[in-house]
């Protein structure tokens, strides 16, 4: 068996079959939860007794948070694996990860400023961690511009890598800002060394909405990804099949 397996995760033809089968479960599980959190939270969590109904948006602003930061993470595994590897398929979701990741930070940052004005008093201050998500909006779009100013898909692949590697010393600078600056930013709700400083009422409906994104962000990377697969591979014979059979 040896490393077939892994050989098999990096096949574009695999991929794009197997997914296919995935796609629909995922679909429903994935507005079951962001419904239900989205609900939950906005409708039936108590008001916080300091924010008032504008700490709901928190619903919003922490899951997308959460997976502008992992989507990096994925962005930027995916890019290693391609430069070591030389696997089609990682640069392919790299390529795919860059823009549903800037389309999620810039989501972070417009949210963090709407929940930033009741609260203190500005949409916008030049905050630590406020700062340090700007810094990563602008690696996604560094990405994405490294990819569309080639017209070698290697050179575009091996230069995004390269950026998305080096980018990666912005994550923990993101994570740990509100404890190694004075911040006006909250601390991390949630750790994972600790009990979350939320009312279980709160906390559930955000734990729901956190998962929902999750699997939003795995449902819109497989779609990115599909579609790329076959804009690439269109002189396969395999993807001019699917257009025969479609």
């Amino acid at each position: 068996m040896g490393w077939q397996w892994f050989h098999r995760l990096g096949s574009p033809r695999w991929f794009y079959e197997k997914t296919g089968v995935w796609l629909p479960y995922l679909a429903v599980v994935t507005a079951l939860l962001m419904l239900t959190g989205l609900v939950w939270g906005l409708g039936f969590a108590p008001m916080d007794y300091k924010q008032g109904n504008s700490f709901r948006i928190i619903y919003i602003h922490v899951p997308v948070s959460f997976l502008a930061l992992a989507g990096y993470y994925i962005m930027a595994i995916a890019g290693a694996v391609g430069l070591i590897w030389k696997m089609k398929l990682a640069d392919m979701v790299m390529k795919s990860a860059a823009p549903i990741g800037a389309a999620l930070t810039f989501l972070a940052l417009i949210s963090g400023a709407i929940w930033g004005k009741p609260t203190w008093g500005t949409y916008w201050v030049w905050d630590a961690r406020i700062t340090s998500m700007l810094v990563l909006f602008f690696l996604y779009v560094g990405v994405i511009a490294l990819q569309a100013s080639f017209t070698n898909q290697q050179a575009a692949a091996k230069a995004s890598a390269v950026l998305s590697l080096v980018g990666m010393i912005n994550i923990p600078i993101i994570y740990k800002s509100v404890d190694w600056w004075y911040t006006l930013h909250q601390p991390a709700t949630i750790k994972f060394t600790e009990a979350p400083s939320m009312h279980p009422d709160m906390f559930y409906p955000l734990l729901v909405m956190i998962v929902g994104m999750y699997c939003f962000y795995a449902l819109a990377l497989i779609l990115f990804t599909r579609a790329e697969i076959v804009q690439r591979e269109k002189q396969t014979q395999w993807v001019k099949a699917l257009g025969g059979a479609g």
